[in-house]
């Protein structure tokens, strides 16, 4: 078994012009659970893209021991990617839609897919363009974890989803999909409610990779402080990343400083990956 799931150095996307992917570096280990985040237009669908063979790119490139630019055929048996689009027939019934699958997929499992769609609201006699939002993305996820998989990609794939899909979403996914073996990327704007089963983050922005690291190293590197009253003008007189309101006070994010410097100041804590990103972003953009 390849022991990295992806190998990428200085990949490159460019349309004309316009850089969409710049000079990004992953390396990727099985078992691993990737978040991908930035803001609309960062690069992110297009570096999912290039990954998987979708859209040309330069650099050096391997998924599962692939180069998808010339073997994307034989990668795509073991890799399966649900886009923020819905791509599936309209036309068939539920029930076309598997036995198509079930045709053309040597390592799908019809008894398992009907298992995943039994505990949902998806009928098989129903036309897939009658589903709703929610129902056509549990199918797709069903479809998708009933096929043996080294590697899901994951674009935004509870956009437009209520709170209680979204919840279910991620749940049936580590329960009934995720093991050791088997790794996922996830690019999405909700990212409170994918830090939790996330081992590593990659924040972009302007088509580069401004942050990967694992959830480790980022509780290591970084640390908030919250400084109240006087120790406000203290705090910000160290340097840091970013700060926001509090009341009666700041949250402040360091990174690479001792806690014991900052402890007398205020309550010390481990980012929100979603503050971080905005401190880092924002550094990001002052250098423009």
């Amino acid at each position: 078994m390849t022991a990295t799931v992806i190998a990428a150095r200085g990949l490159q996307r460019r349309f004309g012009e316009q850089v969409a992917v710049a000079g990004v570096d992953l390396h990727l280990q099985p078992g691993s659970v990737l978040g991908l985040i930035g803001p609309n237009g960062a690069g992110k669908t297009t570096l999912l893209r290039s990954l998987l063979g979708l859209t040309r790119c330069e650099g050096e490139l391997s998924v599962l021991g692939m180069d998808p630019r010339r073997e994307q055929a034989k990668l795509m048996e073991q890799v399966c990617f649900i886009a923020d689009t819905a791509v599936l027939p309209r036309w068939m019934t539920v029930a076309q839609l598997l036995d198509y699958v079930a045709g053309t997929h040597p390592r799908f499992d019809r008894a398992h897919a009907e298992r995943l769609l039994g505990a949902t609201e998806v009928r098989r006699q129903r036309r897939i363009a009658e589903l709703s939002k929610g129902m056509m993305v549990q199918l797709h996820l069903a479809l998708v974890m009933a096929i043996d998989a080294r590697l899901l990609i994951l674009d935004e794939p509870t956009l437009g989803l209520d709170i209680l899909f979204r919840k279910q979403f991620f749940e049936q996914l580590l329960n009934d999909y995720f093991d050791e073996e088997r790794t996922i990327v996830i690019s999405t704007h909700q990212v409170e409610e994918v830090e939790n089963i996330l081992t590593h983050a990659m924040f972009m922005n302007r088509g580069r990779a401004i942050l990967c690291d694992s959830m480790l190293a980022l509780e290591e590197e970084y640390v908030e402080l919250r400084a109240v009253g006087p120790a406000v003008a203290r705090a910000e007189g160290i340097p840091h990343l970013g700060q926001r309101p509090l009341l009666g006070g700041k949250a402040l994010i360091y990174q690479g400083i001792e806690r014991e410097s900052l402890a007398p100041l205020g309550e010390l804590r481990t980012p929100s990956l979603a503050d971080l990103f905005v401190a880092k972003v924002g550094e990001d953009n002052s250098h423009v």
